[in-house]
């Protein structure tokens, strides 16, 4: 089946358009980790979201929503259905045409890409964006040998993943990020009471939000950092300067990530990585924090002792029936011999491997238009966004939307960062379809 394609056509399995992974979730005690009023979907109209809540009542089901500061955190299911309810209208009219089946293949026909699904359908594009998004985790090499056993989990964001976890079940969670915090929350809601232990090799774990709301602080443009330590050095400052003005660390991240790309592109690319290697955990933990109503369940975990946070990463493992027996290799202590029932990966995308993750990804890189960007955050492009080939020349017909751009964006994992991308590659797209219709106009690229 050869289909005419419309003017946008997007690939997605899913019955609803802009769910994707995080937002498809119906388990309650997933919320969205930032403020609603910070979640809008049009970077100039930032009431979106809560307006649209308000209009259809979207939390009257929930009154833990509401916290006592005024601040907003919806359970991430209901995000999703805004986003849904946002894209119908296109859907609706022909603008937006929703594939439901995943792409199989992808490769170029004379000066157009041709795209094959898994449904057995074909179309032919001008242009072709990837906006794939995170690729699944990875599972550490010494993790492998409990592929099959029936609770260890690799990849906890598939459906039902955690279902086979008993509730005494002993717990191993490696990894100390966003997805674990939302792993030991559904896990409470559903009654669980074996003993947990999270681990990751610095004992690092997300942060929550500022007790009360604050602008922004510091000044990270007029004067851009050229290397890690400078902005290291600049970040400390800021934070010492606005703890003397009654403000936390909250507030200067939050600057260091509305400054992120301009504060990327002063950085030559070692220094890049620098920061990848050695800073990143600790960006990650302070900038993506968890909702208040997840840390809750945490604090008050670890308080009642049921669960206990190391620095500590798994050393040898090996398999007693249905028990795993784990050494834990401490970061600063002595190793420890502890034993489990279940154990769950959730060390992250695995960014590294994006262009291995699906098949077509692959074939693009072996016919030369796709690579890895040096950082190793995601796939090459270029400010304009395009994908850079193996010859390193950006290609104006192939585009990179979203977090996978970030190795040349910088900041582009949180929403309004993304949605802003978004809107950045759309006005792209949009001058490009311009160029085709007047040959008068300069040629893009």
């Amino acid at each position: 089946m050869i289909d005419q394609a419309p003017a946008i056509v997007i690939f997605e399995p899913r019955h609803e358009l802009g769910r994707g992974l995080a937002y498809d979730t119906t388990d309650p005690a997933h919320r969205i980790n930032v403020p609603a009023a910070r979640m809008s979907l049009l970077p100039d109209h930032p009431e979106d979201f809560l307006e649209w809540i308000a209009r259809n009542d979207a939390v009257a089901d929930d009154p833990e929503a509401y916290r006592p500061d005024g601040n907003l955190f919806p359970r991430r299911r209901v995000f999703g259905a805004y986003i849904a309810s946002a894209l119908a209208p296109f859907i609706e009219s022909g603008a937006v045409r929703h594939r439901r089946a995943l792409v199989t293949e992808v490769g170029r026909d004379g000066a157009l890409w041709r795209i094959a699904d898994s449904q057995g359908g074909q179309l032919f594009a001008d242009f072709l964006v990837i906006a794939t998004s995170h690729p699944s985790p990875s599972t550490p090499g010494v993790l492998r040998a409990l592929e099959g056993h029936h609770r260890f989990v690799p990849d906890s964001t598939c459906a039902r993943a955690l279902e086979t976890i008993r509730l005494d079940d002993r717990l191993l969670i490696v990894g100390n990020g966003l997805t674990a915090a939302d792993i030991v929350a559904s896990l409470a809601r559903t009654g669980h009471r074996g003993q947990i232990t999270s681990i990751s090799r610095r004992g690092l774990r997300s942060r929550g939000h500022a007790p009360c709301p604050q602008d922004p602080f510091g000044e990270f443009e007029a004067v851009p950092a050229h290397s890690a330590t400078a902005l290291l050095r600049s970040v400390r400052q800021a934070i010492n300067e606005a703890r003397a003005v009654g403000l936390t660390w909250h507030a200067v991240i939050d600057q260091i990530r509305d400054h992120g790309h301009t504060i990327w592109q002063n950085l030559p690319i070692s220094e890049r990585r620098r920061i990848v290697r050695h800073v990143r955990p600790y960006w990650d933990v302070h900038r993506f924090r968890i909702a208040p109503q997840v840390e809750d369940v945490l604090e008050h975990a670890i308080a009642e002792g049921r669960m206990e946070v190391l620095a500590a990463s798994v050393g040898r493992v090996h398999r007693e029936g249905e028990v795993i027996h784990v050494e834990l290799r401490q970061r600063h202590g002595p190793q420890l011999q502890r034993s489990y029932d279940a154990v769950v990966v959730t060390t992250g995308p695995a960014h590294g491997g994006i262009l291995e993750s699906q098949t077509w990804l692959s074939c693009l890189r072996d016919q030369s238009h796709l690579q890895l960007d040096p950082t190793g955050l995601g796939i090459a492009c270029s400010e304009r966004s395009e994908a850079i080939g193996a010859d390193g020349a950006p290609d104006p017909s192939l585009l990179i939307s979203g977090p996978l751009a970030r190795g040349t964006f910088g900041e582009l994992m949180g929403l309004p960062q993304i949605a802003e991308h978004a809107v950045f590659v759309a006005m792209e797209l949009a001058a490009k379809l311009q160029a085709m219709r007047d040959p008068a106009q300069p040629k893009l690229g």
